[in-house]
C-alpha cells in the first residue's frame, strides 16, 4: 500500500534531502558511505519524516529545519532497521524487498554503517537552521526516544528478553512503545517544537503520537501473521517462529485489530483544536489503521 497521493510532495521533499544530506558514494571511506546509502535509499514510507513534516504544519505554514530534522529521524531509524537485522538479533536476509546490509556488505561493515547514521543524525540535528532552545530541546528529544529509558533501545533489549514467549499484556505494551512508539512519539513532538509550538499544543500531538505509535506497531504484529514475505518487503511469521512478544500472541488478532482501532480514534481526538490544521495527521492516522504493509 502506497502513501495517500496527498503526502506525496511530502515525501519527494524527504528524499530530496536525504540524498543531499547523505555523503556521496565517491566521499572516502568510500565503502561505508555506500552501505550508508544502499540502507536510506532503499526505498520505504518515510512515515517518521512526513509525521515530523505534518506536526510541524499543524502549527505554521513556516517550519524552517523541519525536512532536515525528518532526514535525522529517517537515518535513526535506517540505523535500528539495519542493527535489527544482524545474525545476533533477528538475522533477516531481506529488507524492503532487497538482502539487508549485512548480506550485501558483510556484518562489520553493516555495524558500523549503523554506527555512521546514528552519529551523522546528530550532526545534521545540531546544524538545525533554528533558535538554540529549540534545537537543543530537539536534540534532547530525539536522544531520549533512542535510549534506553522508555526509548528503542531499551525496548529492543526488552523484546530479546521476552523471546521465551512468557510475555504478559504490560510487558508487550512497554516493548511496543518503547521500541517502535517513542520514536513515533517524537518525530511528531519534535516537528511541533521546530515549529514552535506553544506547550498546550505540544501535549496534544504528543498524545497523538503515543497513541499512532503504539497502533503502527500493534498493525505491524498483525501483518507478520497475516501478510506475505513479498507483500512485507521482510521476511513474514517471524515474530511466531520466534515466539516474540507480539499483541496477536497475548491479545489474538481480533481483540489486537479492536485496540488499533481504538489508538487511531483516540489520537484523532487529540486533534480537536486544530481545527483544519489537523485533517491531513487524520488522514496520516486513517492510513496508518488501514495498512496492508
Amino acid at each position: 500500500m502506497t502513501l495517500p497521493a496527498i503526502f506525496e510532495q511530502d515525501r519527494l521533499l524527504i528524499e530530496d534531502a536525504l540524498e543531499r544530506l547523505l555523503p556521496s558514494e565517491e566521499t572516502p571511506p568510500a565503502a561505508i558511505h555506500r552501505a550508508m546509502r544502499y540502507s536510506v535509499l532503499a526505498g520505504g514510507k518515510r512515515i517518521r519524516p512526513i509525521l515530523c513534516l505534518e506536526a510541524a504544519g499543524a502549527i505554521s505554514d513556516n517550519a524552517p529545519g523541519a525536512a532536515e530534522l525528518g532526514c535525522a529521524l529517517e537515518f535513526i531509524h535506517t540505523y535500528s532497521l539495519i542493527h535489527d537485522d544482524l545474525p545476533a538479533l533477528d538475522n533477516d536476509d531481506v529488507r524492503r524487498g532487497l538482502p539487508t546490509s549485512h548480506k550485501k556488505f558483510g556484518e562489520a561493515v553493516a555495524i558500523l554503517a549503523g554506527d555512521a547514521l546514528l552519529t551523522l543524525a546528530f550532526e545534521r540535528l545540531a546544524q538545525l537552521p533554528i533558535e538554540a532552545s529549540r534545537r537543543t530541546r530537539i536534540i534532547e528529544e530525539v536522544a531520549h526516544a533512542a535510549g534506553t529509558v522508555n526509548g528503542m533501545v531499551g525496548g529492543q533489549v526488552a523484546d530479546l528478553e521476552a523471546t521465551a514467549g512468557a510475555a504478559n499484556a504490560a510487558a508487550v505494551d512497554y516493548i511496543h512503545r518503547a521500541k517502535t512508539g517513542a520514536m513515533i512519539r517524537a518525530a511528531v513532538r519534535t516537528g511541533a517544537i521546530c515549529a514552535g509550538a506553544e506547550e498546550a499544543k505540544l501535549e496534544h500531538l504528543s498524545r497523538y503520537g503515543e497513541n499512532i505509535g503504539l497502533a503502527f506497531q500493534i498493525i505491524d504484529d498483525i501483518l507478520d501473521v497475516e501478510s506475505s514475505s513479498q507483500a512485507l518487503g521482510k521476511t513474514a511469521g517471524k515474530d511466531q517462529s520466534q515466539r516474540k512478544a507480539t499483541y496477536p500472541a497475548v491479545h489474538g488478532l481480533e481483540r489486537s485489530r479492536q485496540m488499533t482501532a481504538d489508538l487511531v480514534r483516540r489520537a484523532c481526538e487529540e486533534l480537536g483544536d486544530f481545527g483544519r490544521r489537523g485533517e491531513r495527521l487524520r488522514q496520516l492516522a486513517a492510513f496508518l489503521a488501514s495498512r496492508r504493509n
